[in-house]
């Protein structure tokens, strides 16, 4: 009886999703429906990975001794923890984010907050994360960890002043980039038995996803799920292979990706679940502070030194696609993103060294940032 209403209710939502997509070829409605499905699957996996792995989803924060730490965004949601718990740990804290007088009044709210600083960043610029990477640079020649933590998720197809699908150049890209700008600064700050950290906030939405290489910025066709997983693999995918190349340099930097877990954050605004669930969300989904655990984890644990590339969810390996973990798909997509952000990938053993601020970008002016 219940495998009768579980199909009944299935195929009911099927009908009327094709109802309401009933304008579009069916190829398309088909896509879309997978990818809903699959993300589905992809969201309750997670709930029940946060759910069993409920008491390893915790952390002892150190004192960092005023190391140096760059997070992007953290004004709300689970970045904002993030930086509470950097500063907690007596870290000095630089936050990337479009408007940096918020930060002033979050620093009066949390401990050691005298010793976070902002400066304006907007992932949908190039230009502006070569600006933020510009000034960080100038006051903090040396960096301990960058948390790339800022995400945008869904919304409707949008190009960016530099000519790049939205979710692909804030969730990847733009972090991308700044990883290569601030490299030389990591590179500084790392040392024989602690070295500096990237830590790439993910998804577990990444698993229904792969790289569209013949068309990686959905211009033939944009599903806005679809992107989203794409974008949140390639950031899983550029850790480990970025991590791979640093190692195999004997640079002493490792790069982490990171699912925080399922958690009720303002990302959900606007979706099935904030509108009809809402009371759902708050049962089932994790707080913000559980969710910056394991980006935190990942930004201090020790046992972590040997294991750079990991994915990780809970404080502990998660389960990633099959897609992500083809070293020629990591290769493919490193080359490709190096190609997007102009930077020369056939001399990448001085590329992250290379000097930008002689290096212009020509933008139009976009008056929606």
């Amino acid at each position: 009886m219940s495998l009768a209403i579980i199909s009944a209710v299935i195929a009911t939502s099927a009908c009327i999703y094709w109802y309401m997509n009933r304008h579009k070829p069916i190829k398309h409605i088909l896509w879309e429906l997978r990818y809903n499905l699959d993300m589905q699957g992809a969201g309750v996996g997670g709930l029940i990975d946060d759910w069993v792995n409920m008491t390893r989803n915790k952390i002892v924060l150190p004192d960092a001794n005023k190391r140096i730490a760059v997070i992007t965004g953290g004004a709300r949601g689970i970045g904002t923890e993030v930086v509470r718990g950097l500063l907690k740990a007596n870290m000095i804290v630089i936050m990337g984010i479009r408007k940096p007088e918020l930060a002033k009044k979050l620093a009066e709210q949390l401990e050691n907050g005298e010793n976070l600083h902002a400066f304006q960043l907007d992932l949908l610029s190039l230009k502006s994360v070569k600006d933020f990477a510009d000034a960080v640079l100038t006051k903090f020649p040396e960096i301990h960890i960058l948390v790339n933590n800022a995400g945008i998720m869904f919304g409707d197809y949008k190009l960016t002043e530099d000519g790049l699908e939205s979710q692909l150049a804030v969730n990847h890209l733009g972090h991308f980039y700044l990883t290569h700008l601030l490299l030389p600064a990591l590179k500084k700050g790392g040392n024989v038995g602690e070295c500096s950290r990237v830590v790439n906030v993910s998804s577990c939405a990444h698993y229904p996803g792969k790289i569209y290489f013949e068309d990686i910025n959905s211009e033939q066709y944009y599903d806005t799920s679809a992107a989203y997983s794409q974008s949140k693999l390639a950031q899983l995918m550029s850790a480990r292979y970025i991590n791979k190349i640093l190692e195999e340099n004997g640079d002493r930097v490792r790069c982490y990706s990171v699912h925080p877990g399922i958690v009720d954050t303002d990302l959900f605004n606007g979706t099935l679940f904030r509108t009809a669930f809402p009371w759902a969300m708050k049962l089932f989904f994790k707080s913000p502070e559980k969710g910056a655990v394991s980006i935190l984890h990942a930004c201090f644990n020790k046992d972590l030194e040997k294991k750079g590339g990991l994915y990780i969810s809970n404080c502990i390996e998660g389960i990633s696609n099959k897609f992500s973990n083809n070293v020629d798909h990591q290769k493919k997509l490193f080359e490709m993103s190096c190609d997007l952000v102009k930077i020369d990938k056939d001399s990448f053993g001085t590329a992250f060294n290379f000097n930008f601020k002689a290096f212009n970008f020509e933008h139009t002016v976009n008056n929606n940032i």
